[in-house]
This record gives structure tokens, C-alpha cells and sequence, in this order.
């Protein structure tokens, strides 16, 4: 633990940043985490009786937390949506408090929307649309969307960004990077969990999501990717009028899954929408290296004619192709209870810090795992699994790729909505069952036309290169250029027991030299004789004879002293 005075030099908040720290020591207080406002340091600054006070004064029940967030900013909004489909970390009280945040945020005045359309589309909304409904049909932290009807009478939904939206959340991140930075550097907590490069990655996931160009392309892509899905669909957008800033779509007609009544579950309980479900999304994350990375049920819909709909395609998560094998692997480990295999992959994928603890990290996978397999098959939750994978390794000292984490997220997620959409949806058989079918299309996707034409380059690169490297190696050992540098682990170890062998075998070899000697000198008569024999030949065998005995003493101690101390 970490007192204040010791560290009210090293924060260096400005002026406008006082407020809204502020607000997030309040927070934290109020919600049991004083011993974080104590480490972050120059609270004295801020009138800690004040802000104890505050805390204190204020009701902290769970739909208090979604005020607080959704009170301090887009960015505190977004923080808690992503908290909400994390029941691994909050409670589950909280946990449903936060999902209000998905879709239910109190809209901005409709006379800002027209002002953004006119100012990014160039046109009068009158002009652009047939029909334009003022009043919004859903509400989030960062823009909200109304329906309209194109001019060419397209049915379209209109996402109009938030006014002001990115100053607000450029100022939150200078205060969000001085306290994370602080963390890092003063609390084990902090070098634990890199508070920083987590809130990088999340400040690029915001900014990627306020650009609504990006989130069209995503669309785009994501519907080329899904063709072969027949009951998934996904919204194409109007690129003619899509901005940054104005994202026009198609309109799906439906509705969300949350809201399905009894009567149209029991009609799509004959579909195979759970399987589809999760077999385009293994496609997405394991072959096509793109994919919706917030299925929270908010952004999923049921179609008129009974399909799947995704939504708001502005959370993307991108896996190269070696990363996409090491999740196939570790999905694979995973719904196996195979906690070695996983092990060796999470480490393998995931950087090492200096806290690094690999038996308390395999004792815990392992304990993970049996947990695992001692549930049935409803209770089996594969995302669940995987972000408790992922927080044991850093609780153990690992930092994990981003990709393993959100992998976890969207799969709880995903598993979420296949129990709504087939309460008997076995997610564990599906993996399996398609995770196969993923490996040969991966495998052939290596063999494809571009595959083997990269591998042939890469042979005609090593081919035309070797004359000349093996000149240079050979020009090096003319020269007496070439050195070898052998780095072996334990090397004195290793010389010296070399040295004890050495020893061993040239006194076994002299004793040796004296028995043949003396036998040969038997043979010559000599004036000095001991018991008949010849003098020299007798001094031979009792050295000899000596000799032995101390080397079957020698052999037998350090024999002895390797059993008691192995290491020696």
C-alpha cells in the first residue's frame, strides 16, 4: 500500500483535468475501492474529506453505477458497456444495471441531428431522404439512429454521431492516461496488469467506433464473408451517404432477441439459427480474420422471415493467420480440458513479465479446467472458460494478447444468445464439431493459388541466395574470419564433470599399464626377490593394487554425495 504523501509530486493533473479526477476518486471511493484513490496519490489536493463524504452521501446500488457512468460521458458509458458483458468480473446485481447502458441512453435534441446530416451530406435532410423520423428508434453513448426512407424508396436506418463527442472523449483520455500511467509506475497492481497498454487498446476501439467510414467498410466486408450463411444477414450500407460521421444502412425488420415472445421461440426452435449463429463466427474469428466483436443480444436481431441480423459492426476484432492457429489450438484445449496443451499455448502467444510464477499459473489452469469438465452440458460456457484462462495468466505474471481476451468476451456473449435463441444448444459439441471443418479449410487455405505461389518465391529467394551466402561463409573460413560461438547453459558444470571423467579413465589406464607391467617383469629373474618373486614386478601390483583401491573409494563417495545432493 502506497500513502499519498509520498507521491503528490509525481501528479501532474492540470487544472481542467481537477474536475474530472475528481468525479472518478469519488467513484471509486464510493464503490469500495478507496485503496486505489490512496495509491494514485495527490489526493490531499482535492479535499479528500470532501470527496469522502461524497461518496459516502450517494446511494452505490447497481443502477446508481449506471447513473454515475452515464452522468460522466460517453467514455465512462462505453466503459460500462464493456463491463456488462464481462460477468466474470462485476457482479451479477451490477451485471444486469449495466446493460441498460447497451441501448437505453437518453437521445440528443433532433435539431442537432439535422445539423450534422446537412453539414456531412451537403444537403438538407428534406432533400436527401423521402422520410426522416425525428424521434430516434435506439439511443447509445456515441451517436443514435432514426429510420428513413431513401428518395428511390430504400427502407434506411440514419446513425448520426454524437455533437462534440470527440473532444469530450480526447479530455477523458488524458485523465483516464495520467492515472493509468501513475499505476503502472507506483503499484504492482499496475505493472501487473499495464494499465496503459489496456487503455490504448480501448482508446483505439473508441476511435475506431466514432469513425463511422470504418464501421461501413465493416459491413462491407463482414457480408462478403458471411454469404455462405444463409439465415445470418448482415446490413449493407448506402455508401453515397456515409461520413464519418453519418453512417446510413439497410433497415432490418425485426426485432431484438430479448424481446422474442414465447410463442416465436417454439417457431424458431426447429431452425438451426444457434448452430448458424456460431459457426459463422468461428469462420470469422479462425479462417477470415475479421469479426463482430460485440454479439451482445442488444445487437442482435430475428428478421421478419426468421433470420439472424448483426448490428452495429463498429467493435471489430482482426486475428493474423498465426494467431488465428494458436486460438484454433487453444479452443480445441479448451473445450477438451486439455489444461497442459492450453498452457503451453497461452504462454507461447503471451509475453513474459519479470512476476512471471509458471507453477502457480498450471496449478490454477488445471484447476480451471477440472471445473470445466466436472459441469454438464448446460452449464459449459467455453468464453467463460477462456477469460478465466486469460485472467489466471495475468494474475501470474503473463500479458496476453488482446485477441485472447476479446476471443473470451465474444464467445460468453455469443453462448448468451445461443441459450436464448436453443436452450438444449450444446456450444461445447458445436465448437468441436466445426472446429474441424475450420482446420481443413484453413489447411487448404494455405494450399490455395496466392499460398503456393508465396511458398515457390520464398524457395526462389533461398535458391538464388545460397551461392553467394555459401561464398561468404567459405571466403570467412579462408580467412580465418569465421568464429562459432557456443552458449551453453551450465557450461562450467559440464567441463568439470568432463574433467572428473578424464581423470578417471587415465588412472584406470595407468593401474592398467602397471598390471601388465609387473605381469611381464615376472618373467625376468633378478638378485632381489619378495616371496620368490621379482622385487620390481611386486612393487608393480601392490601399486597397482593401491591404486585401485583408492580410485573404488573415490567412485563410491562421489557416487554417495550425487544421491544426497543432485545439484552438486
Amino acid at each position: 500500500m502506497y500513502c499519498a504523501d509520498e507521491y503528490i509530486s509525481d501528479m501532474k493533473f492540470s487544472t481542467s483535468h481537477v474536475k474530472r479526477y475528481k468525479e472518478i476518486a469519488t467513484l471509486l471511493w464510493k464503490y469500495g475501492r478507496s485503496d486505489l484513490v490512496q495509491q494514485m496519490g495527490g489526493i490531499e489536493t482535492l479535499d479528500p474529506d470532501a470527496i469522502k463524504v461524497a461518496a459516502t452521501s450517494q446511494d452505490a446500488g447497481p443502477e446508481q453505477l449506471a447513473d454515475d457512468l452515464e452522468a460522466m460521458g460517453p467514455t465512462y458509458v462505453k466503459l460500462g458497456q464493456i463491463l456488462s458483458s464481462r460477468p466474470d468480473l462485476i457482479p451479477e446485481p451490477y451485471l444486469k444495471a449495466l446493460v441498460r447502458l447497451q441501448d437505453k441512453v437518453k437521445p440528443f435534441p433532433y435539431e442537432d441531428v439535422e445539423q450534422i446530416v446537412h453539414a456531412e451530406l451537403g444537403v438538407r435532410i428534406s432533400k436527401a431522404f423521402s422520410s426522416f423520423d425525428p424521434k430516434p428508434i435506439a439511443a447509445a453513448s456515441l451517436g443514435q439512429v432514426h429510420s428513413a426512407t431513401l428518395r428511390n424508396g430504400r427502407s434506411v436506418v440514419v446513425k448520426v454521431q454524437r455533437p462534440g463527442i470527440r473532444k469530450m472523449i480526447a479530455e477523458d483520455f488524458e485523465v483516464l492516461e495520467e492515472i493509468a500511467g501513475f499505476l503502472d509506475a507506483h503499484t504492482e497492481l499496475g505493472r501487473r496488469y499495464q494499465f496503459l497498454t489496456v487503455l490504448e487498446e480501448f482508446r483505439l476501439t473508441i476511435l475506431q467506433e466514432i469513425n463511422y467510414e470504418y464501421e461501413a467498410q465493416n459491413l462491407a466486408r463482414l457480408g462478403e464473408n458471411l454469404k455462405e450463411f444463409p439465415l445470418i444477414q448482415v446490413p449493407q450500407p448506402v455508401n453515397d451517404y456515409c461520413t464519418r460521421h453519418v453512417l446510413t444502412m439497410d433497415q432490418v425488420s425485426g426485432c431484438k432477441i430479448t424481446a422474442l415472445s414465447p410463442v416465436v421461440r417454439i417457431e424458431l426452435k426447429d431452425r438451426p439459427l444457434a448452430e448458424e449463429l456460431f459457426r459463422a463466427y468461428l469462420k470469422q474469428i479462425l479462417l477470415d480474420g475479421l469479426f463482430h466483436a460485440d454479439p451482445h443480444p442488444g445487437n442482435i436481431f430475428i428478421t421478419t422471415d426468421g433470420r439472424i441480423a448483426l448490428l452495429d459492426l463498429g467493435m471489430v476484432g482482426h486475428t493474423t493467420p498465426g494467431m488465428q492457429e494458436n486460438l484454433l489450438k487453444l479452443l480445441m484445449a479448451v473445450s477438451e480440458g486439455n489444461s497442459e496443451l492450453a498452457g503451453d499455448i497461452v504462454i507461447r502467444i503471451s509475453q513474459k513479465t519479470e512476476l512471471f510464477k509458471p507453477a502457480e499459473f498450471s496449478r490454477h489452469l488445471g484447476q480451471i479446467m477440472a471445473l470445466n469438465l466436472n459441469q454438464n452440458l448446460r452449464q459449459m460456457n467455453v468464453g467463460k472458460s477462456l477469460l478465466g484462462v486469460s485472467r489466471n495468466a495475468i494474475d501470474s505474471g503473463l500479458m496476453v494478447p488482446s485477441e485472447l481476451t476479446l476471443l473470451g468476451k465474444t464467445l460468453l456473449q455469443l453462448d448468451e444468445v445461443g441459450k436464448i435463441l436453443d436452450p438444449e444448444f450444446d456450444p461445447q459439441a458445436s465448437i468441436r464439431k466445426n472446429v474441424s471443418e475450420l482446420m481443413v479449410r484453413r489447411m487448404g487455405k494455405n494450399f490455395s493459388r496466392a499460398g503456393v505461389f508465396t511458398s515457390l518465391l520464398e524457395t526462389k529467394d533461398f535458391v538464388t541466395g545460397l551461392p553467394g551466402k555459401l561464398n561468404r561463409i567459405l571466403d570467412g573460413i579462408s580467412n580465418s574470419d569465421l568464429e562459432i560461438k557456443v552458449k551453453a547453459t551450465d557450461a562450467k558444470t559440464i567441463v568439470d564433470g568432463f574433467q572428473k571423467i578424464a581423470n578417471r579413465i587415465t588412472a584406470g589406464i595407468i593401474l592398467a599399464a602397471l598390471i601388465v607391467g609387473a605381469s611381464m617383469l615376472m618373467r625376468i629373474q633378478t638378485s632381489s626377490e619378495v616371496f620368490g618373486y621379482p622385487a620390481l614386478a611386486i612393487i608393480c601390483f601392490l601399486a597397482a593394487a593401491g591404486g585401485g583401491v583408492w580410485l573404488l573409494i573415490s567412485i563410491f563417495r562421489q557416487d554417495q554425495k550425487i544421491k544426497k545432493d543432485p545439484q552438486d
